[in-house]
């Protein structure tokens, strides 16, 4: 993305509260165009960072720059952005139409275009027809378009969106991440989104910040997150790893790196305690004096074991950090 245009520039956000919790000396650019995702466990500060930038939260210290301009003091009704909460936040005793044209009444768009408009938006998240109907007669998933939709309509210069999708069950969540990101792409809007989902996270993004403690551990595309994590947080929070004491370090292997052999070839040595097939690959789990080791192989090498066989561990590739 760094050859794209600056659409956000965060400069030393600061944002505490008396617990300890919050954000601190916060520095991050956005692209214009770029899905970029705040993904970290309950607590980390990626909401607050959300806020912060949403005006919902005043900054302790810091600037935010919104298309080269400082948005620091705005309230959230003056900035140029839009939020998609988790708990949708339509109106009951409106109507999808009035939920949707409530925004834009305020603004003194005329009738004919708020119509247009509303049709328009309503195609986009494929949502025609509901117009008269209430929220209280649409699905979770179906109140999560519309909230997106009545965010779209406003036409913001940035898309907030705050772990929009955790209330929905797993199908659907799934289902709304691709029209997510379809919407996005058509639009070319740019979107900061936060989730404690990783796997949301790894599908959506085209940047991943990991947030531990009100600061940052690492950012970078998925592929990075996942291939080459900085640190032992990003290692262990990020897909599925074994770690493995080694005086003063700490070796991370993610379960596909590990081999398993019949011949003792290895320092790790243990006994099959199961043998799942999960589809195409099978997770085969190991129990040595180092804890239970995971191993992802495929299943046609996975029919050469059975439990309770010694086996002995390899790596094929690894991480170490300092323990």
């Amino acid at each position: 993305m760094k050859e794209n245009k600056i659409k956000v520039s965060l400069k030393g956000l600061t944002r505490k509260y008396e617990n300890g919790d919050g954000i601190e000396n916060i520095n991050l650019d956005i692209y214009e165009g770029e899905l970029l995702t705040l993904l970290g466990p309950s607590g980390c500060g990626k909401t607050t960072l959300l806020r912060t930038i949403g005006g919902f939260l005043k900054l302790a210290s810091g600037k935010i720059m919104l298309d080269n301009e400082d948005i620091s003091k705005l309230p959230p009704e003056k900035r140029p952005t839009a939020m998609v909460f988790q708990s949708y936040n339509l109106w009951p005793h409106m109507t999808i139409f009035d939920n949707l044209a409530f925004g834009l009444k305020i603004r003194k768009i005329s009738k004919n275009l708020i119509e247009a408009e509303i049709k328009k938006v309503l195609e986009l998240v494929k949502m025609e027809g509901v117009e008269k109907k209430y929220p209280s007669q649409l699905s979770g998933g179906q109140q999560q378009r519309v909230a997106i939709a009545r965010a779209l309509l406003l036409k913001p210069s940035l898309l907030l969106l705050d772990e929009p999708f955790s209330a929905l069950d797993a199908r659907i969540r799934a289902q709304m991440r691709e029209e997510l990101k379809k919407i996005q792409t058509k639009l070319g809007i740019t979107v900061v989104f936060v989730t404690h989902d990783q796997e949301e996270a790894m599908t959506l993004s085209d940047r991943i910040v990991v947030m531990n403690k009100g600061k940052f551990e690492q950012i970078g595309t998925p592929s990075e997150i996942y291939d080459k994590p900085k640190s032992k947080f990003v290692a262990g929070f990020i897909g599925n790893m074994n770690f493995f004491e080694k005086g003063k370090e700490v070796i991370a292997v993610r379960p596909e790196n590990i081999l398993l052999r019949k011949e003792a070839k290895s320092r790790y040595i243990g006994a099959i305690e199961n043998v799942m097939i999960l589809g195409h690959y099978a997770e085969v789990n190991v129990k040595t004096e180092a804890g239970t080791v995971k191993s992802y192989i495929s299943r046609e090498e996975a029919s050469n074991y059975k439990v309770a066989e010694t086996v002995s561990i390899l790596f094929e590739k690894y991480h170490s950090y300092s323990n």
